[in-house]
């Protein structure tokens, strides 16, 4: 399967295009603390920074920021995204979730069907995710 999710009749191109496989982890810098503490820097502006020094040394992984990706009620959020394929959406994170983050980005830039695999995959980001949205080429009328 690719990253449209459609059957392939060979998988070599797509093992060629594996290694270059950029994702990027967009994390919301606005998020609040489980506690809803307005303190500054928002917990959610940690767990960026706390992302980026996890993939300081990743050659396929940027981490960008967001004000808000409209998650409130679930906290600290963020979203994997990698062109032509599913993009993802994570809450009920931690300041510290920054290496589960780049963990799910590598298996992300690795994976041959461009889907996250579950196995391997950190328990905050089983349990967190709130949304799996296709690729505009796979959507139908």
């Amino acid at each position: 399967m690719d990253c449209n999710g459609s059957f392939l009749a060979e998988t070599e191109s797509v093992a060629a295009d594996v290694a270059t496989a950029p994702v990027t982890i967009v994390v919301c810098s606005s998020c609040r603390d489980e506690n809803g503490s307005d303190a500054h820097p928002r917990a959610g502006a940690l767990l960026a920074d706390a992302t980026r020094a996890a993939a300081r040394d990743s050659g396929t992984i940027e981490v960008r920021t967001v004000e808000c990706l409209g998650n409130c009620k679930r906290r600290l959020s963020a979203a994997l995204l990698r062109d032509g394929c599913w993009s993802y959406v994570f809450g009920d994170l931690t300041a510290e979730s920054g290496s589960d983050l780049v963990t799910g980005a590598e298996l992300f830039a690795t994976s041959q069907d461009g889907l996250i695999p579950w196995r391997g995959r950190p328990d905050s980001l089983k349990r967190g995710l709130v949304a799996r949205i296709p690729p505009l080429a796979m959507l139908k009328e």
